[in-house]
């Protein structure tokens, strides 16, 4: 099960660096398109349709499916001005009750949005862009983030009291 869970963050985070370099492309190829534009004329003017918008699904795709692989790594951001001044008994339990709140917050952030995605599905909803695109597409990189991210905190959970110690760790500097 660990080996399961762990590459599945590897792979939510995957497809987030993925969709950091689909912006970076999209956009730069907007940009050469512009310049284009500019030196030669009308002639040579060209847009890509929609490309704000696809940026801005490829960031919401990039944030949501970030958050669980950044959890388990110990890349979020956390402030630890409070908790490294704890011993391990009480930063463990803090770790428990903190973790105990983002399951409840992310598992009802992921039933919203399991909900919202579901109401697109039923009504047909689609994005107002030059390019319509039925907005449960990227209503679903939101809803499997969130739903990562809660089982990422389960694990975690799970983990720490196996442990009997704290085990989220922070791989930044101080």
């Amino acid at each position: 099960m660990r080996q399961l869970l762990d590459r599945l963050y590897q792979i939510a985070g995957a497809i987030a660096a993925l969709s950091i370099l689909g912006i970076c492309l999209v956009v730069s190829a907007q940009v050469v398109l512009n310049i284009l534009a500019r030196l030669g004329g009308p002639d040579l003017s060209f847009t890509i349709p929609s490309y704000a918008d696809f940026a801005g699904y490829m960031l919401s795709t990039a944030s949501f499916m970030a958050l669980a692989y950044t959890l388990r790594s110990g890349s979020h951001i956390r402030v630890n001005l409070f908790v490294q001044k704890l011993a391990d008994g009480p930063k463990w339990v803090f770790e428990l009750v903190v973790l105990t709140l983002g399951i409840a917050i992310t598992g009802y952030a992921t039933w919203y949005a399991g909900a919202l995605m579901a109401e697109s599905i039923e009504y047909g909803d689609m994005s107002t862009g030059i390019i319509a695109i039925p907005l449960w597409i990227p209503q679903t990189a939101m809803v499997a983030g969130l739903g990562l991210l809660t089982i990422a905190l389960i694990d975690t959970l799970i983990e720490a009291l196996i442990a009997r110690a704290p085990v989220l760790i922070d791989s930044g500097s101080e």
